[in-house]
């Protein structure tokens, strides 16, 4: 017997909908021609305790389109506004609508969000559609980042909806389904705070709270915990990008959100040559955004979030001010700390000495000259060669190298000690952007062949597979990254 789509296990609760509906519009997604499955992720499905089974696969495809809504659903797009490029404005979703609260059988909360479900009235005058390869893109770069440890949305489905969308092209449309623990972003806040809805924004603060952190529930002062715990969540987050080389491109305050996870993969990219510079955007000229200013964007981003909350700080502003200034300074000394705690473990050193720091920037402004790859130098020094690489035989590569070793010494660990931690947090393969682009390509052609092979291999980005080695090899060819697909 055929199922249908409210036996498969959904199991909504939509607390957003308490809010006022000045910070959010009830609509549903419009309907499409022709839905058809592109990819779907099983092993996702499953963690959320659904069941599609039984379910033929034009069902599954309606439902993923937004043809058919599960009983249950409170489809909604959220508002918001955020700093782009530094510059404030009052957004929206302009094409993503979050169908509801899905309760895991682990009684975790996530949003089901449909990204390209058509038009909302925060889409300012745009289609709210979205085309094939940018939604498999976010698909495959958010389950490698889910894989490589880092906090991040997931992909559940892409659909196909058998109509184009107008770009500088006609291009196959498609819909994602994006799985996030929400969509509560430091935008959230400001949309709010702008209009000086303190009401509204002490709500917020309780309601992150109570999804994101009850642990402070009990706190004094709800707004200062509530910070301090973004704080954390969002040093961790970058640490963690920094870690594997990726670079988000557009960390304005609306992708920047409350529950620590990446979220928005659209123009995203992953570091091949070592170079703090390396931005990837075509219109991020300046590199607001490039790799080594991640770390201060987010900090930025934290002192708009810390503004938002002053009326909850203290009823005196200076006071506030003065309060939220302080706990915003301390990023810089916590962000250092946490960098030189990770940049050990993924050359392996156990333990402190006071030359760790100048060992690990010797390594990174060689890297830098020689324009050394950054993932591949990782695994050289866990003793995986590929190919006679000229750089690693400079002279200033190994008396580093020696330095190195002698470092590893005095910490007394044994070299199976050492390789277990570099392995640990060191991925030996990554998303590269070539191999992406082309898989791509292939993709919007009809074929997913290349696509789903590099899936498998990224779903273990810590262990050697046989035939990985293709996907290791970095590209010298410039690679510029575009919004607005």
């Amino acid at each position: 017997m055929k199922k249908n789509v409210s036996d498969i296990g959904w199991n909504f609760s939509n607390s957003y909908t308490s809010f006022s509906e000045t910070m959010y519009t009830r609509i549903s997604p419009v309907p499409v021609k022709d839905p058809s499955i592109v990819i779907f992720n099983k092993v996702l499905s499953k963690e959320l305790g659904l069941d599609f089974t039984n379910l033929s696969t034009s069902s599954v495809a309606q439902l993923f389109c937004g043809n058919v809504l599960p009983e249950g659903s409170e489809p909604l797009a959220q508002a918001y506004a955020g700093h782009q490029f530094g510059h404030f404005t009052n957004l929206g979703d302009g094409r993503a609508i979050v169908i509801g609260e899905h309760i895991s059988p682990k009684k975790n909360k996530f949003d089901i969000q449909f990204k390209g479900s058509g038009p909302t009235p925060y889409s300012r005058g745009a289609d709210g559609r979205a085309v094939l390869g940018p939604m498999l893109r976010e698909y495959i770069i958010s389950e490698a980042m889910h894989a490589l440890g880092i906090a991040t949305t997931r992909s559940l489905a892409v659909v196909k909806t058998g109509e184009y969308v107008f770009r500088e092209s006609p291009l196959p449309g498609a819909v994602l389904t994006r799985v996030a623990a929400s969509h509560i972003r430091v935008g959230t806040f400001q949309y709010l705070a702008s209009k000086g809805d303190v009401s509204n924004l002490r709500k917020l603060v309780e309601y992150s709270i109570s999804r994101h952190y009850p642990h402070i529930e009990k706190e004094e002062n709800l707004a200062i915990a509530l910070l301090n715990e973004v704080i954390k969540k969002q040093i961790d987050l970058i640490i963690s990008w920094m870690r594997v080389g990726f670079i988000h491109v557009v960390m304005n305050t609306d992708n920047m959100t409350i529950s620590g996870e990446t979220i928005d993969y659209g123009p995203c990219a992953f570091m091949d040559q070592y170079d703090n510079t390396t931005c990837f955007s075509s219109i991020d000229l300046q590199g607001r955004y490039s790799y080594g200013n991640q770390p201060i964007a987010a900090h930025w981003n934290l002192a708009r979030f810390a503004e938002t909350l002053l009326p909850l700080i203290h009823q005196d502003e200076n006071e506030a001010i003065k309060i939220a200034e302080q706990i915003i300074n301390s990023f810089k000394s916590k962000y250092e700390i946490a960098w030189l705690k990770m940049m050990r473990a993924k050359i392996g050193f156990f333990g402190k000495e006071g030359m760790d720091s100048m060992l690990i920037h010797k390594l990174l402004q060689w890297m830098h000259s020689s324009k050394a790859d950054y993932t591949n130098t990782f695994c050289y020094l866990m003793g995986h060669r590929l190919g006679n690489i000229k750089s690693y035989q400079e002279t200033t590569f190994i008396d580093w190298h020696k330095e190195w070793q002698d470092r590893i010494k005095r910490s007394k660990k044994s070299e199976s000690e050492v390789l277990s931690m570099m392995q640990s947090v060191n991925p030996v393969i990554i998303p590269r952007n070539h191999l992406i682009e082309e898989s791509l390509q292939d993709a919007e052609k009809g074929d997913l062949s290349r696509f789903k092979k590099m899936l498998k291999f990224l779903k273990y980005p810590y262990s050697y597979q046989e035939g990985l080695v293709s996907f290791q090899i970095p590209s010298d060819r410039e690679y510029k990254t575009f919004c607005g697909t």
